[in-house]
Order: structure tokens, then C-alpha cells, then sequence
């Protein structure tokens, strides 16, 4: 994929070198994906499926080397089981693939066509953004999913993985090359970053001259990282502090059932709910049942006084309500209306989603509009914060940030709009 010679020992220079180039290439082929066709995209998209599929062997093979390094570098089994490239996930980024290129294409879409006084007509086109360099950790399969979803969004990429996945990630970037190539497009729409060397992203997330926007996806610290010294714009998050607020006009069956499934479905996802509120009103109703199935499944609750003197737990503290667990641990907090929920969501939430379950549409509604996170709910659970279930399709991560994209960002996320005019010889008076 590249011409620069990189070893681990090269001097930070040849890294600029390198990178400079994969820059250089991957503004080249943006020009050319900007113009591709749909079924190009798309015949791209199903032949790289069809390549992960046929060298699933080498797949395996390959990231046996990444799983053996890691357990000889101490990884946890978290982090290990995030690594793993098995049958069901090589099939399941295949799937992927081929579900991307199922979605509709926003590459040219025009809207907002009016006719104005001097006789021009004024609209907006959608179109790529150009180059996306994405930064991510320990899964492969974020390799196919972030090309996949670059790709049909006409934009080309940069994506560097970590160190720990190094040769699962050259044996995907194999396939996504062939099935660029088998489809008539420039192998360099999308470079998978040959070094381990952490000079490469100080690199890459500082020349806003070839890379048009970073995508960071991973742990708090990357992410606090690249926001601090990115000198490109980037899309992140940093933190899911979600919560739940049970109001006192709430369905209280209902309120449970959402509660325990925005905790309890998956734990170490940005989507799932890390506070809950309870309304003072119904506390003592809702409180030791929903308690009882919390602990039933391991959770560890901490609570403030009023629910310690409801339900016997550990004390919350100051910290862990501006903490964002990734675990099987809850904090809950009895509050006197919606006025004080909404204020305890303002001072610790990370703006990521937040729910109101209660049957009183003022209510809901005041909880919408006032809520100022980038997906708000009424009677649903945090953990549908996500692209698949808001019908993008798919998701390249989800934003926090008010400027280009919020929420769950899908393919029109990847893109942007430019103004323009037909006329019919229209001069300006």
C-alpha cells in the first residue's frame, strides 16, 4: 500500500516521511471516490466481504499472533475477547459490509431546491467531507466497519489501529485492498497504517492540510488525547454518563423494566445507564424491587441517603456521579421533582443520552427540550442510543460535540453540504 520504507527502528522523520505520503495518497483518491459511482461503491463494499470471507483462515492465523502478544503482555480478558477474530465476528463484519452497501447512498443528494427573486435557483448537495483519519483500539473489526462506512460515504481514509491488533489489521487491510482493486478503485481510498510507532498519530491528527476530520474511538484517555493536541477538527465522545429519571408519574412496571435493561443489558458500553433517578414520590415503591433483580445479577448499587435509608448499599459519592463505570455497578440518587432531575443531569451528565420514564406528555416534553444531550428519550432505554437502532445502518461512533454531527453518526454524518445555484444567465443588478 505504500512506498515509504518503515521499520520500528526508523528515526521520527521517516514516520513524517510515511505519513506525509499516506496523507499525499489518500487526498488523490478521495478526488476519485468523490466521483464513483454507487454501484462502484458498492461492488467495492461486497468484494471485500466476499475477500474476508475466502481468507478467513489467514484471518484467524493472523490474529493468533495478536492474542498470543497480548497474554504475553498481560491484557486482560476483556481486552482479549475485544481482540479475538472468530468465525461469528469475521462473518458478522462481512454481514457489515454488505449491509452498508444496501443503505442508501447521500453522496449528491440536493435539497432545499427553491426558486429566488432573481430568477437563480439556490440548494444544497450532499458530499463527502474528503479524508477521514480514524484512531481506534484492540477490535479488528472496527477496520472493516470504519472502511466500509468511509467508503460508501465517497470519502477515503486513514485508519490507525493499535499496536495490540497490528497483524489482524494488515491481514483486513489485504482483503479491503483487493476488493478496491476488484472494483476499479484506488487501493489507497483506504490505508490501514503500517507502524506501531505512537509518532504516527501525533502525526496524523496535525495535518489538517490532507486528513479533513479525526474520528477517535476508544478509551477516555486516547480520546482526551487526540481532542487536546488535534490540530484537524474531531468527532468524539469521551464519556456515556447516561441516565434514567423515574418520574413519579411514571408507569411504574414499565420504569423497571427500562431501568434494568439500560444497566443490565450490556455493561461496558457507552450507551448504558450509570445514574439513575428516582422521584421521592415513588422511591419506596420502585426502589426495593428494581434493587433486588439489580443485585440478583451482580450489579453493585451505591445510593445516596435517601435510598440508603430505602435500600441498604454502599454510599455514592461525589466521584461517582461523574463517573463512568463500563461495569456492573449503579448509581442511584432520590430526587424531589423533575426540576432537580434535569439539575443533576446538567452538572454531571456527558451529554450522551439521557431517559424520562413517566406517563405526563408536559412532562416528557420539558424533559425533550430542556435536556441538553445528543439523544434525549421518553420510556425507552439508554442502550437504544445507537446507529443500528436509530435506522442509520450502521455507525462510524457517536458524537457529543453541537458543530457537524451529534449522535450517532452514520453516513450522512460522514458527509456535508455545499450551496448550489442553476440559473439561466441570471447577472446580478
Amino acid at each position: 500500500m505504500t512506498v515509504v520504507s518503515l521499520n520500528e527502528s526508523n528515526s521520527n522523520m521517516n514516520v513524517d516521511a510515511y505519513m506525509q505520503q499516506l496523507g499525499e495518497q489518500a487526498r488523490a483518491a478521495a478526488r476519485v471516490l468523490a466521483a464513483a459511482s454507487t454501484g462502484q461503491k458498492n461492488a467495492a463494499l461486497n468484494a471485500i466481504a466476499d475477500a474476508l470471507l475466502d481468507t478467513r483462515e489467514l484471518l484467524k492465523a493472523e490474529n493468533a499472533k495478536d492474542i498470543e502478544a497480548g497474554k504475553a503482555n498481560g491484557l486482560d480478558a476483556a481486552l482479549l475477547d475485544r481482540l479475538a477474530l472468530t468465525d461469528g465476528t469475521i462473518d458478522g463484519m462481512a454481514e457489515g459490509l454488505r449491509q452498508i452497501a444496501g443503505l442508501q447512498d447521500p453522496v449528491g443528494e440536493i435539497a432545499d431546491l427553491a426558486a429566488r427573486p432573481s430568477g437563480i435557483k439556490v440548494g444544497k448537495m450532499r458530499v463527502p467531507l474528503g479524508v477521514i483519519g480514524i484512531i481506534y483500539e484492540s477490535r479488528p473489526n472496527v477496520t472493516a466497519d470504519a472502511a466500509g462506512l468511509c467508503l460508501k460515504s465517497g470519502n477515503a481514509t486513514i485508519l490507525r489501529g493499535g499496536s495490540e491488533a497490528i497483524h489482524s489489521n494488515q491481514a483486513v487491510a489485504r482483503c479491503i485492498r483487493a476488493g478496491l482493486e476488484a472494483a476499479g478503485l484506488p487501493a489507497a481510498a483506504v490505508q490501514v497504517v503500517e507502524t506501531t510507532d505512537r509518532a504516527a498519530v501525533g502525526r496524523m491528527i496535525s495535518m489538517p492540510e490532507y486528513v479533513d476530520v479525526i474520528v477517535p474511538r476508544g478509551g477516555k484517555g486516547l480520546i482526551e488525547r487526540i481532542s487536546r493536541d488535534a490540530t484537524v477538527p474531531v468527532i468524539k465522545h469521551l464519556d456515556g454518563i447516561c441516565h434514567v429519571y423515574i418520574d413519579d408519574k411514571a408507569d411504574l412496571e414499565m420504569a423497571e423494566r427500562i431501568a434494568f435493561n439500560a444497566k443490565t443489558h450490556r455493561y461496558g458500553v457507552c450507551n448504558a445507564m450509570e445514574t439513575l433517578l428516582v422521584n421521592q414520590h415513588v422511591a419506596a415503591a420502585v426502589l426495593p424491587e428494581l434493587a433486588a433483580k439489580y443485585q440478583a445479577e451482580g450489579v453493585e448499587l451505591k445510593g445516596c441517603e435517601r435510598t440508603r435509608a430505602i435500600v441498604d448499599m454502599a454510599i455514592a459519592t461525589e466521584e461517582d456521579w461523574a463517573t463512568e463505570y463500563l461495569a456492573p455497578v449503579l448509581s442511584i440518587r432520590v430526587v424531589d421533582d423533575i426540576e432537580h432531575a434535569m439539575q443533576h443531569i446538567a452538572e454531571y451528565s456527558s451529554g450522551h443520552t439521557e431517559s424520562i420514564v413517566t406517563e405526563d406528555y408536559g412532562r416528557a416534553m420539558r424533559f425533550m427540550r430542556e435536556v441538553d444531550s445528543s439523544s434525549v428519550m421518553v420510556n425507552a432505554s439508554t442502550r437504544f442510543a445507537d446507529g443500528f437502532e436509530y435506522g442509520l445502518g450502521a455507525e462510524i461512533g457517536i458524537s457529543t460535540d453541537k458543530l457537524h454531527a451529534r449522535g450517532p453518526v452514520g453516513l450522512e454524518g460522514l458527509t456535508t453540504q455545499k450551496y448550489i445555484v442553476f440559473g439561466q444567465g441570471e447577472i446580478r443588478g
